[in-house]
């Protein structure tokens, strides 16, 4: 989450750094965008067949690499490579930390999968903070905000010479502008060692055991099923991203909102989106995620025909948005926990869920911002809300059907195996006692 939301508020910054204009960097979205669907995909495949702690580990230093080396970074080429492994590290992390808590968990993963996704909001939340602490230094330049900055280098570099150290940081980018980087990228360094220490311990061969043992049946239409929930997520993430990516404009246009007030109900929208994934934590405990999963689809639907035909009174716009943004929270962990109860999901299976989350984020904003430069007049970013939760309305029973139509079939021939399996493991012990 921190790794992710730390680009929007420093990009200014990073424009300023390489030498160009905002809009003439607009390619290192597309790098980390192209670099997260080839993570997803990788690490699908990777998941499969390799230990999971020394993969998250690999990728979280890989992170740590790539956002390490960005503050410092003179070219555009080389920070858009930069921007792809990071891309990549996250599209790994994402696929292997759903794996992993499954495979973990199984049947009781609920609540780790929603506080998993709990803590990519609150990194998201946390990180444009740090930014703007960071960047909120470097905008002055008193001489105690100097003093302040060199007291702050200080801190994170204690046997460096204060002049050198400030004089180096200021060439590049600016002590405050390189210290969110630093803080982030370390705390991504530390996480990695947990997961080498885990892998050391050889714990992940044993939870993918265990996992493997208490669960082997495919559902029915165990293909359709994932090709389903890839085209909800699609539906899903792209409107959560359109929607808080386009609210603060429609705030402004439709709504005759000052800036202030735009960014306080962009604020509220994932205010409200973060704490109810908190909140669903607690919730997972006694609910089921197709529970879960229903409430949120009649809440979103109901908020975002509110939003659409209602969102140019400020009152219906405030309460809308807020309701939007906590009935979207649990949609994907509980998607995934609920998939989870009806047939297998291994590596290259949920590597489709996040690859079909991402081109839902990469496209669906891109045609509504299309569609609203071509049509000015019209709420576009309000009627995509309604059309993607109709279609989510429709999708889930869809899915809850084919879930649960018996796979005798299926179930059959694996029962079969395992009861050669035991068959054999039973005639070796007898052989073995004669």
């Amino acid at each position: 989450g921190m790794s992710i939301a730390v680009l929007g508020p420093t990009f200014q910054n990073l424009a300023a750094n390489v030498h160009k204009n905002v809009s003439d960097i607009y390619y290192i979205f597309v790098g980390r965008s192209l670099g997260y669907l080839g993570g997803s995909v990788l690490g699908g495949v990777l998941f499969d067949c390799m230990n999971a702690h020394l993969l998250l580990a690999l990728s979280m230093s890989a992170t740590t690499v790539g956002l390490y080396g960005i503050p410092w970074c003179k070219k555009s080429l080389l920070l858009t490579g930069l921007m792809s492994v990071i891309g990549a590290s996250m599209g790994i992390l994402d696929t292997g930390g759903n794996v992993l808590v499954l495979n973990t968990w199984g049947a009781e993963a609920g609540p780790h999968m929603q506080a998993l996704h709990f803590s990519f909001a609150a990194g998201a939340f946390v990180a444009p903070i740090l930014a703007k602490m960071a960047l909120g230094g470097s905008e002055s330049r008193e001489l105690p905000a100097v003093e302040k900055t060199n007291q702050s280098v200080l801190r994170s570099v204690p046997t460096a010479p204060a002049t050198s150290v400030t004089s180096a940081l200021k060439h590049h980018l600016g002590a405050d502008f390189l210290w969110s980087y630093v803080v982030i990228g370390t705390y991504l360094l530390l996480v990695s060692f947990c997961f080498f220490t885990l892998y050391s311990r050889g714990s992940s061969a044993r939870d993918k055991s265990k996992a493997s043992l208490q669960k082997h049946v495919l559902a029915k239409y165990h293909y359709a099923l994932i090709g389903l929930l890839f085209i909800f997520f699609f539906c899903y993430v792209g409107a959560e991203v359109t929607y808080g990516s386009y609210v603060f404009t429609y705030a402004k246009v439709f709504a005759a909102m000052k800036d202030s007030e735009a960014a306080a109900l962009n604020s509220v929208f994932w205010g409200a989106f973060a704490a109810c994934r908190g909140v669903a934590i607690f919730c997972a405990t006694c609910l089921y995620p197709g529970t879960m999963i229903l409430l949120s689809i009649v809440g979103s639907a109901a908020s975002s025909s509110c939003l659409a035909f209602f969102a140019r009174h400020p009152a219906s716009l405030w309460v809308g948005s807020a309701v939007y943004g906590a009935s979207m929270a649990t949609i994907f962990p509980s998607g995934i926990s609920w998939i989870e109860q009806y047939t297998v999901v291994q590596g290259k299976s949920a590597s489709l869920f996040v690859i079909g989350a991402a081109l839902g984020e990469m496209c669906v904003p891109a045609v509504v911002g299309y569609l609203q430069g071509r049509f000015h007049h019209v709420p576009v970013v309000m009627y995509t809300a309604v059309v993607t939760s109709a279609m989510t309305v429709l999708l889930f029973p869809l899915m809850y059907k084919l879930a649960n139509c018996p796979g005798e079939s299926g179930v059959r021939d694996v029962s079969e195996s395992e009861d050669r399996k035991a068959l054999l493991s039973a005639s070796r012990l007898n052989e073995d006692e004669e």
